[in-house]
């Protein structure tokens, strides 16, 4: 239990970090600007190089339900372990999201107005579901493929944490880009912003689709090269 409850508590600092550091460049940068855009990016995939190399040996670093959906399908995780994280995730969320939001009662200007929340902007509903979708099944089919490696888990964090940075490039002009829903909920909860809280279903729905989707798909691809 000991050991479990460590886990718990490195989820727990990991999404906490991944959403201070994440939505509060998005905050304080704003993300219309070229700069400021490539600027958040950047700051969520480094928040994972980071955190994988602090909590990687202990929780395996998932901070993100959709992947521990991921390797619970592959299994990898277990059902107890899969609730254990992603309750850890949403707490650590809140948490994060919390201190932000401390900081915009002391003075921040939050330049998103929702702590770095995401919405579905020009795209739609239906456009939302589809880029979230997508981009998670991009970002949790390369986590797969890195993990699934012994030889590559060196790099593992750094290419995980590019491959989120360049997935944040493209999604952030079209929803803020979520691929997590722990880190959509933390913000969306405490921004008080109603059309956050509105949409936020989609980007809890539609990162786990995508990372169930890859799961598969790297599944079906792995088992068919053993069987040549």
């Amino acid at each position: 239990m000991a050991k479990n409850m460590k886990k718990y508590v490195a989820e727990l600092l990991g999404t906490m970090i991944l959403v201070f550091v994440g939505c509060g460049s998005a905050m304080a940068l704003g993300c219309d600007s070229s700069g400021g855009h490539l600027a958040v990016a950047f700051a969520f995939g480094l928040s994972i190089v980071a955190t994988a190399y602090v909590i990687g040996g202990i929780s395996g670093c998932h901070i993100n339900p959709a992947v521990s959906l991921a390797m619970l399908i592959n299994k990898k995780l277990s059902l107890n372990d899969f609730i254990g994280y992603v309750v850890a995730q949403i707490i650590g969320a809140f948490v994060g999201a919390g201190l932000l939001k401390i900081l915009v009662e002391l003075g921040l200007d939050d330049l998103t107005e929702s702590i770095g929340s995401n919405g579905v902007g020009d795209i739609g509903i239906f456009g939302a579901l589809i880029v979230e979708i997508i981009l998670t099944f991009i970002f949790i089919f390369t986590i797969l493929g890195v993990t699934s490696d012994e030889s590559k888990g060196g790099v593992a964090g750094i290419v995980i944490g590019l491959t989120l940075a360049f997935v944040h490039i493209v999604g952030i002009p079209l929803t803020g880009t979520s691929v997590n829903p722990a880190r959509s909920i933390g913000p969306a909860v405490l921004s008080g912003s109603s059309d956050a809280i509105i949409n936020v279903w989609i980007f809890i729905v539609a990162p786990l689709i995508g990372a169930a989707i890859a799961a598969c798909v790297f599944n079906a691809l792995k088992n068919s090269k053993e069987k040549k």
